[in-house]
């Protein structure tokens, strides 16, 4: 399992927090400024740093939404149509806030949230989770979540139990799981060459992911996985030069995650 009392691996987190510390220091950011997360998921050791702490999520939240549409329509993980699965891959993949919107707002915000916090991916009392209170597009209502009031919010922590249950089927269901698990890979729609991908390109991986960009919050989390190596990585930045920390970050890490 993956909760508020697991605990980190003593090498893993002192090396995490040291890539940190000195990325950090390059890019004159303060502690308050980095949030990160580091899963192995072949012998399942865990690193954090302000794991806990709330960020506004931009489009890392568009998880959320991808989640409540499999809780919420059962049928989808095995009779889901091709416009339907490119939609959500669009949302996911391209981070098309147009398909964000049309899927939040057929099922609702607080329809969508229910779900999340009944999965324990929001949990005011240890720091808030992931949140969805606003649909990507003009003229939305607005539900600000408890903790921070932030309209889109997400926890180092909550990604990374994302992820970690998805890799696992353990997402809805293990046939959601899969589907859900195609359409953040959709072959036919490319990634988007900056932060994570940017920085691993040439290495061979093959990377699920949702990123986020919203003024200085720029964020990526994914599953990474290459030879020799099966990873959850999630940062969370508040920086003009978070892209230059997430490119960084993301190769130290690989770095590390292949040695051992």
């Amino acid at each position: 399992m993956l909760d508020y009392d697991t605990p980190t691996d003593r090498r893993l987190q002192a090396r995490i927090e040291k890539i940190d510390a000195r990325l950090r220091a390059k890019y004159g950011m303060s502690t308050e400024q980095t949030a990160v997360g580091v899963l192995d998921l072949n012998r399942p050791r865990l690193a954090m740093i302000h794991p806990d702490r709330i960020e506004y999520a931009a489009s890392v939240a568009k998880v959320g939404i991808l989640l409540a549409y499999f809780q919420l329509h059962p049928d989808a993980a095995t009779q889901m149509d091709a416009e339907t699965e490119h939609e959500l891959g669009l949302m996911i993949k391209a981070s098309s806030n147009e398909m964000a919107a049309k899927y939040s707002r057929a099922m609702g915000l607080r329809e969508i949230q229910q779900v999340l916090n009944a999965q324990g991916f929001y949990d005011a009392a240890h720091g808030g989770g992931i949140w969805v209170g606003k649909h990507y597009g003009p003229n939305s209502e607005r539900i600000g979540d408890p903790v921070a009031n932030h309209s889109h919010a997400a926890t180092v922590r909550q990604l990374l139990r994302f992820y970690w249950l998805l890799s696992r089927d353990q997402l809805v269901s293990p046939a959601a799981s899969q589907k859900m698990r195609a359409i953040f890979l959709s072959p036919d729609i490319p990634n988007d060459d900056h932060k994570f991908v940017k920085a691993l390109a040439g290495r061979g991986l093959t990377i699920l992911r949702k990123w986020g960009t919203y003024e200085d919050w720029l964020h990526d989390s994914a599953i990474i996985e290459g030879p020799n190596r099966r990873y959850v990585l999630v940062a969370l930045t508040h920086h003009p030069k978070g892209d230059a920390y997430l490119e960084d970050l993301a190769r130290d890490v690989d770095d590390v995650m292949a040695r051992h």
